[in-house]
């Protein structure tokens, strides 16, 4: 049995299919919410803010790449594909727009849930990791949304939060400039990032004990931004 009752979205138009993973993953206890097109999809990713996707690729009004795509513009939630697609460059394209994980159909039941409570679990212990940070002297509380150094609480504006922990759920990986434009500012704003280089600039200065050579909030020339953080002792 599932600890949470998680919430999963299924996208799937082939009704005997969508109801068969119904009953499948309700038996576990997940809470299953349904769509049987792209654009219902995203109406429902959108409402429900499910804690995982589980997505054919073949839909009637679009490709699930496509709703792949337009969901990892704003969101991390993770996604498992549920194709009868096999050939590995058509697999190799779903991870490359942002799928978690690739399931074949026919699929074994029991191999379905294994993914699912992996994918369920990655995200949860990412989440976790990243709800605390040490920066040197300074603490970072993401949950709490709290900040403190050696002089007392510091002040972090809500769009600060937010590119912090856009980049706390990579941890110590590099976050591209526009994904964290999108994830923080949303696709509107893409290409836009002047605003994330002061934001960037701020943080540093905030955070950093030397702003001029940051340690915990680096750049990658060309690519975008890293974050480190000290294990705790």
């Amino acid at each position: 049995m599932t600890e949470a009752m998680h919430q999963i979205l299924v996208i799937e138009d082939e009704p005997g299919i969508r109801n068969v993973l119904k009953v499948l993953l309700e038996a576990e206890r997940y809470r299953v919410i349904q769509a049987d097109t792209a654009l219902r999809a995203e109406i429902e990713t959108r409402s429900h803010k499910p804690d995982l996707l589980l997505i054919d690729l073949g839909l009637p009004d679009a490709d699930g790449l496509t709703v792949i795509r337009r969901v990892r513009a704003w969101s991390p939630v993770p996604i498992v594909v549920l194709s009868a697609r096999t050939m590995e460059d058509q697999k190799i394209a779903a991870l490359d727009a942002g799928a978690d994980d690739y399931v074949t159909k026919p699929f074994s039941a029991a191999e379905l849930l294994a993914r699912v409570r992996a994918a369920l679990r990655r995200n949860v212990r990412g989440a976790k990791q990243a709800d605390t940070l040490k920066l040197g002297e300074v603490r970072l509380d993401l949950g709490k949304r709290e900040a403190h150094g050696p002089a007392g609480e510091l002040h972090l504006t809500p769009l600060e939060y937010r590119v912090i922990e856009c980049l706390a759920r990579h941890l110590g990986s590099i976050v591209m400039q526009n994904q964290l434009i999108r994830e923080v500012w949303g696709p509107q704003r893409q290409g836009d990032s002047r605003g994330l280089r002061v934001c960037i600039k701020n943080l540093r200065g905030k955070l950093e004990s030397d702003p001029r050579k940051p340690r915990y909030l680096v750049t990658e020339a060309g690519l975008g931004y890293r974050l480190r953080a000290d294990e705790e002792p």
